[in-house]
């Protein structure tokens, strides 16, 4: 047994990492940066538990589809629904970055006026 903990510790570590690639790449990783970090901790390391456990419950029965594994895959599924609400609700209320100045922005063009400027020969001014 002791390396099927290694094998479930592994997994968990692989799936935290690919439960937040997935969501940055998903969800916008603007927004989840906006998130608190027990926000992400609690839905991201949930999610792999889940898929942990799920995978155990897969490999214990004869069978692969069982009750704890529909219960586990369906708890991830709450989970993974609960990333994508936080996301979007960041998308909505979070802190909008102003692409927009405001009126502080100065534009100057140089015009040197027709008495200021060098007469050249004999070239006629419209």
């Amino acid at each position: 047994m002791p390396i099927l903990r290694l094998a479930y510790t592994t997994l968990f570590l692989l799936a935290l990492l690919a439960v937040f690639e997935i969501w940055s790449q998903v969800g916008g990783q603007s927004h989840l940066d906006l998130m608190p970090w027990y926000l992400k901790l609690g839905l991201g390391a949930g999610a792999a538990f889940s898929i942990v456990k799920a995978t155990s419950a897969a490999v214990s029965h004869e069978r692969g589809w069982n009750g704890q594994t529909l219960r586990w895959t369906g708890i991830l599924l709450i989970l993974l629904i609960g990333c994508g609400l936080a996301s979007y609700y960041y998308h909505v209320y979070g802190e909008q970055e102003e692409d927009q100045e405001d009126d502080e922005s100065v534009t100057s063009s140089l015009v040197v006026p027709a008495v200021h400027r060098p007469m050249l020969g004999n070239v006629q001014r419209v």
